[in-house]
């Protein structure tokens, strides 16, 4: 293909975006923030699947990490086939779903809000019908995606989640991070991580590493190994990895080592090390390796944010890698932008 691909385009309109959703959506970010903290809920619960499961994750991260409150991801079957209610006077629930259509998805948000959680959808599609089971809506406002693989919907619901903890927490490092997030997920885009192209010729399979944060970046990225490559890549915790499945890495095994610039970038770095010690080759986003290959990364401020940035550089480099493959990115067979499982 000589034309720009339409997930190409779209990864570049990741900044831009964001930036709509922290001016149009700061009303409706206000109001659910205040909600929450009339709620003072005990714990939260998730709903999502794909690419919004990974936003559901990191923001589970996020969550725990500021607020000391656990996050649970419910299965929407419990909702859709089961029709299990379940007891959620004391929580508050976050439904994602760039259509706000899939059925079960919509079903799980109805019965978490029927179990008594606050409930708060962050969907791509404003008045969809997930919207009208949810007590709040945040339209994430990232425009029109035409490629299968999700992109700036990904980036806008981790961007609406953000900013919905920062209003609930009245957290201002937060608040001051996402401001200038948009200028990072620009520069995000410059980042040239094509030498992993290359080093990826002859291999079907590789792990992807996170940890916190980073990891749902490293769930995100095997989804669109698979997606766009038909690469076979799984995503493991940069400690979950030494529990069995570094028994398989050596003579060149590929591994991608997502470090942001939090609590855990020197052990996943070590951990990258490490298994470049035993026969892998590892690439890692951070200054401070040494076995392993450097990748670059564009720097936010803020240890989540900072997280977030990492996936619109994966971006840029999976569709290049798609192209590199003889693959159309925005037309993955076998898939559709619309998933509606029940």
């Amino acid at each position: 293909m000589t034309e720009q691909t339409h997930m190409r385009r779209e990864i570049s309109e990741c900044a831009d975006a964001a930036r709509r959703f922290l001016s149009e959506g700061a009303e409706a970010v206000t109001a659910a923030g205040a909600a929450l903290r009339e709620k003072d809920p005990l714990f939260f619960v998730t709903i999502a699947r794909g690419s919004s499961d990974h936003a559901a994750s990191f923001l589970k991260y996020a969550i725990e990490l500021t607020s000391g409150l656990p996050v649970a991801s419910l299965g929407p079957s419990l909702g859709s086939i089961y029709k299990r209610d379940l007891r959620l006077g004391r929580a508050a629930g976050i439904a994602i779903s760039q259509s706000g259509g899939s059925p079960d998805i919509v079903a799980m948000t109805e019965a978490v809000r029927r179990g008594g959680a606050l409930t708060i959808a962050l969907t791509n599609t404003p008045g969809s019908p997930m919207t009208k089971k949810a007590d709040h809506t945040l339209d994430i406002a990232a425009g029109v995606e035409k490629s299968v693989a999700a992109t700036k919907t990904f980036v806008n619901s981790v961007v609406a989640g953000l900013a919905l903890l920062a209003a609930w927490r009245q957290d201002d490092d937060l608040r001051k991070a996402l401001e200038t997030l948009p200028d990072a997920l620009a520069k995000a885009v410059d980042c040239d991580w094509s030498a992993l192209v290359t080093a990826l010729d002859g291999h079907q399979s590789l792990y992807v590493l996170g940890r916190g944060p980073s990891a749902a970046i490293a769930a995100e990225a095997a989804l669109k190994f698979k997606e766009t490559c038909s690469i076979h890549a799984e995503s493991y915790s940069a400690a979950e990895v030494l529990h069995g499945p570094a028994r398989i890495v050596e003579g060149g095994y590929p591994i991608l080592a997502l470090a942001a610039r939090d609590a855990a970038e020197d052990s996943v770095v070590a951990i990258a090390e490490q298994l470049a010690g035993q026969g892998g080759v590892a690439f890692v986003t951070s200054e401070h390796a040494r076995a392993a290959h450097r990748l670059p990364f564009a720097p936010s401020g803020h240890p989540l944010t900072d997280a977030l940035v990492l996936v619109v550089s994966f971006y840029r480099f999976i569709e290049a890698l798609s192209r590199h493959r003889g693959f159309d990115p925005d037309r993955p067979p076998f898939l559709n932008k619309l998933t509606l499982t029940r």
